[in-house]
């Protein structure tokens, strides 16, 4: 049985989306992963996938991309041979374009997660409960059309990791990732260098990751306390550095997921433009940072709404380094609201 399953955008939404990858490959004979030019790379991570097909839908993600006919025809012919095939999207988004895509291919089989009634496009129309987290969400499209989970909803990638310890110099640090793909979600650049020497300051090695469009960014906040290693990783080197943390700090972005695909504890500042409850780092010890409750919530927004930033710049270095101490002893993964009053506890008891 050969399956096509379709997870589109960012790097982030296609590591979400391997629990349910791994289900279907436990009973197909072959899996292709269809996704962006965003998503690529962690496709690549994936156990599970045997092939990927790269397109980036037009109907999606940020930007106008215009629609054209041949690039359509040329995705329907690619799209030929299919015994079956799983859509994955996140709410707010269609699986009904991709569907009549996949039936003029000829596809004979298709369960996706749709609100709107989708016809004769879906053999199966999954609706998920709200405010599921996303991983999990995923994988119960994945159940409800006979591929049951392996392994559970936990993240995980491909194996053996590179070997970093020439750039990390060995195990034992923590990690800061200051980027993020909309502006909206990032801690503001002052705060996270002021986390690197506070936490140098501890007694902490500080790693600063970044992509190669991050350099400035990562050279700002590591400064003389941490260590730059903006734009020096592969998506793979990048997975082996966050393994080999004791914590990983970073927003709501793609490497924030890979540090829980790889096993590694979060201390995640949050904004609320997208619910924590669905994208938080899911199966790992984490701590949620950011005001949940702001303005912005709920509004999708990538530049920030509202002046000066308040969600996340009313964080401080103080409480991310007592929140990184906190996930750092947890053996298990717990809940937000375990983490968060051992927070307001270490405050407490500070006087702060």
């Amino acid at each position: 049985m050969r399956v096509l399953v379709s997870r589109q955008d960012d790097l982030g939404d296609v590591l979400l989306a391997g629990p349910a990858v791994r289900a279907v490959a436990a009973r197909a004979t072959e899996v292709v992963l269809l996704c962006g030019p965003r998503g690529r790379p962690a496709a690549d991570l994936l156990p599970g996938v045997d092939r990927v097909i790269e397109w980036r839908a037009p109907w999606l993600g940020p930007g106008r991309v215009p629609v054209r006919r041949g690039e359509i025809d040329d995705l329907t012919r690619r799209l030929r041979g299919f015994d079956r095939a799983l859509l994955l999207t996140s709410s707010g988004q269609s699986p009904l374009p991709l569907a009549l895509l996949l039936r003029l291919a000829g596809t004979p089989w298709i369960g996706g997660i749709s609100e709107d009634d989708p016809g004769s496009l879906l053999d199966l129309r999954h609706r998920p409960e709200d405010d599921v987290p996303e991983a999990p969400r995923l994988l119960a499209l994945a159940e409800d059309a006979g591929f049951p989970a392996v392994g559970g909803a936990r993240l995980r990638v491909r194996s053996p990791l590179p070997d970093t310890g020439h750039l990390t110099g060995g195990p034992g640090y923590v990690v800061l990732h200051p980027g993020t793909s909309a502006p909206a979600r990032a801690w503001p650049p002052e705060r996270c260098a002021e986390a690197v020497r506070l936490l140098g300051a501890a007694g902490h090695r500080v790693v600063v990751t970044g992509d190669g469009d991050e350099k400035e960014l990562t050279a700002l906040v590591a400064g003389p306390d941490g260590l730059d290693l903006g734009g020096r990783t592969t998506l793979p080197e990048l997975a082996s550095v966050l393994a080999g943390a004791r914590a990983v700090v970073a927003g709501n972005t793609g490497p924030a997921h890979l540090a829980a695909a790889v096993g590694t504890p979060v201390v995640s500042l949050f904004a609320p433009t997208v619910r924590a409850a669905r994208w938080a780092p899911f199966g790992v010890p984490m701590a949620l940072l950011g005001d949940q409750r702001a303005p912005c919530r709920d509004s999708h927004a990538r530049e920030c709404p509202v002046d000066g930033h308040p969600c996340l710049s009313s964080v401080g270095a103080d409480e991310v380094a007592a929140a990184l101490e906190i996930v750092m002893r947890r053996e298990a993964a717990p809940t937000d609201g375990e983490v968060m009053d051992a927070v307001r506890s270490r405050d407490a008891d500070s006087g702060r």
